[in-house]
């Protein structure tokens, strides 16, 4: 039986505290760097690690290591706060608009900068949607432009103000070494450049 007031990693048997970590170090492949992965995974806390598997990367080296973790976790007393949002059909949102809106919304979207990653803003725009879930194309009462990939900030700023858009949507990968801030920053100050930036919402998001 689990305690929850003590739960430690499952890998063989239960509360073994087995663990697989994988990582690259800067360290040319060979005996030297095996011993350097095994000495920083001991002062991660992991015992008894054992390197099973490295591979040369060219002046780095991956690795694969074993290990048994002591620590627990009290999952009893975890609490984290959740977001609870009421969602809408596509028939009830165009209710909605034919209610209360009483005119098009007007939406455009794109991966800007260098960004190529379309999946996101593809599900979202296109007519077929994702998942069984149309994209803004289909929807009655909203005008959905999708730029597609790699739009330069300046040329999705003049699409929202040629098409007095009420929304921009922008998709963006978002990475370790957050490249994706100085692009949208910039297209954030490209928009109170315009003197738009309070009358449409902005939306910002990816993998």
């Amino acid at each position: 039986m689990v305690d929850l007031t003590r739960v430690k990693p499952y890998g063989d048997t239960l509360n073994d505290g087995m663990v697989q970590l994988s990582f690259t170090l800067p360290l040319p492949y060979g005996e030297e760097a095996k011993e350097a992965a095994r000495q920083l995974v001991m002062k991660m806390g992991i015992k008894e690690p054992s390197v099973v598997y490295s591979k040369d990367l060219a002046g780095f080296t991956y690795f694969i290591v074993y290990g048994r973790a002591v620590h627990t976790v009290d999952y009893t007393k975890i609490k984290v706060p959740k977001v609870e949002v009421d969602t809408m059909t596509k028939e009830e949102v165009e209710e909605y608009i034919r209610e209360n809106i009483k005119r098009n919304i007007v939406v455009v979207g794109a991966c800007t900068g260098t960004d190529a990653h379309t999946v996101g803003i593809d599900a979202i725009m296109n007519m077929k949607g994702y998942a069984g879930h149309f994209g803004l194309e289909r929807y009655e009462g909203i005008e959905a432009h999708n730029l597609g990939s790699q739009v330069p900030n300046e040329e999705l700023v003049a699409k929202a103000l040629e098409v007095d858009a009420d929304a921009i949507l922008v998709s963006q990968v978002v990475t370790e070494k957050n490249a994706h801030i100085p692009n949208l920053t910039e297209l954030v100050e490209l928009l109170e450049a315009e003197g738009i930036r309070d009358k449409l919402v902005l939306v910002c998001g990816g993998p």
